[in-house]
């Protein structure tokens, strides 16, 4: 079990690197998310006008109850990894450099996945043209930037 280099990294490593990059920029992209949540639930649970309809902001797919637990999870998530990179210490602050790779290319998948979403609503969906319910779609681009800068972070601090 002491072979295990996962183990002996976590061992290895109480503390992250601080990046004055990294930190803000997921502060940012977690706050852009925050809103959106919180967007979509005034609309839902108070049924403010002044926003989208609540049709543009969730495909469906999901039930709005679990969708928004999942969301506030996510949220939560989000907060904590921020947090501790921004600050440099914490579990997920410990660069690990496996993870960059892995978690950068993820995310390009990701938001391309977005971009075939986006191109077979426009061509399936000709009445939505351009920006029809494409709230949820723009919100995937937002979590693969996290995804994205959560990898660079790792990529980054490898060599500093």
């Amino acid at each position: 079990m002491d072979n295990n280099p996962y183990l002996t990294e976590l061992q290895s490593s109480e503390h992250g690197r601080k990046s004055p990059l990294h930190g803000p920029l997921l502060a940012l992209i977690t706050a852009l998310f925050a809103c959106r949540v919180l967007g979509q639930a005034l609309v839902a649970l108070v049924g403010v006008s002044w926003l989208p309809a609540m049709e543009q902001w969730f495909s469906g797919v999901i039930p709005y109850p679990p969708l928004l637990i999942i969301q506030l999870l996510m949220l939560i998530l989000m907060i904590k990894i921020t947090g501790e990179i921004w600050r440099g210490t914490g579990t997920f602050a410990v660069v690990r450099p496996h993870w960059a790779d892995f978690l950068m290319k993820f995310s390009l998948v990701y938001a391309g996945s977005m971009i075939v979403r986006y191109i077979l609503t426009m061509i399936l969906h000709p009445e939505m043209r351009w920006f029809g319910d494409i709230i949820p779609i723009i919100f995937h681009f937002v979590l693969a930037g996290f995804i994205f800068v959560l990898g660079h972070y790792h990529q980054a601090m490898t060599g500093s």
